[in-house]
Formats: C-alpha cells, structure tokens, sequence
C-alpha cells in the first residue's frame, strides 16, 4: 500500500544524506522508498553567514524517481522546515527550467546573459560617454 508523499531527510548506510520527496510502498511484505528529485544539501559557512550547497544525489542521472530498499536506510526523518524545502523546491524547479542538452563539439556561443552584448570599440564608446572621459589630443 502506497503512502503520502512528505519531505525527508534520509541518512543511508553508504554514509549519504539525501533530501527528497518521498514515499513508502509496502506491497509485497518489503518496504521501499520511493525517492522522487533526490538532492544532497551541505551547510558551509563564510564571513558574511551560513549556506546552503545543494546538488543532485546522482549528478549524470536523468531520471527523478528512485527506489531505495529500506535495508539501505539507517535513518529517516520528515522535515517541515519551509526553509530547508523552500531551498530544495527552489532548486528543483531552477534545476529544471535549465536543463539543456549541450553542443556535440562543446563549444557554447555567448549570447546576452554571458555579458556579450557589444563589440570592444562599442563598449570602450559607452564608457567614456559615462565617465565623460575626453580623449587628450594628439597635438599636445
């Protein structure tokens, strides 16, 4: 019989912890999970403050739904931190919204959003406009 999803936090005998939408399936007298967006979280912290570094538990999988068999599992816990899902939902959706298959050759044009928006001479024009910078002459 099938659960309810719920967010959890699960730490596996492989010394993994992974968060994940997840959901029991008890059917055949063995308990799995079913993972669904499986993503590791790392908490670092620097000068300004605390971070989260959130990444795909498997990163060359394109797949979103895994089964664990619960003799894998050395804990799991539900968690209703919005934070912490309101991190993992984020990146979820950004996540998705990115995935693009990339050229054959790997070489990737420039396009706007990587800051190519002009030639040299044109940039060098806009920012001497800005600063009112005034070239000195050459008869000087």
């Amino acid at each position: 019989m099938m659960g309810e999803e719920f967010y959890a936090i699960i730490k596996l005998v492989s010394g993994e912890e992974i968060m994940s939408v997840v959901m029991a399936d008890d059917n055949n007298d063995e308990v799995i999970l079913i993972l669904q967006n499986p993503v590791t979280m790392q908490m670092y912290q620097n000068g300004v403050g605390h971070y989260i570094k959130v990444k795909p538990w498997m990163d060359l999988n394109d797949e979103d739904m895994h089964i664990i068999k619960l003799d894998k599992v050395i804990t799991m816990s539900e968690t209703t931190n919005k934070k912490l899902i309101s991190v993992y939902d984020n990146f979820i959706k950004t996540s998705d919204e990115q995935i693009k298959i990339p050229p054959i050759d790997g070489k990737v044009k420039p396009n706007s959003k990587m800051g190519y928006v002009s030639s040299v001479e044109d940039a060098r024009k806009k920012l001497e406009e800005i600063f009112k910078f005034k070239p000195k002459s050459k008869e000087s």
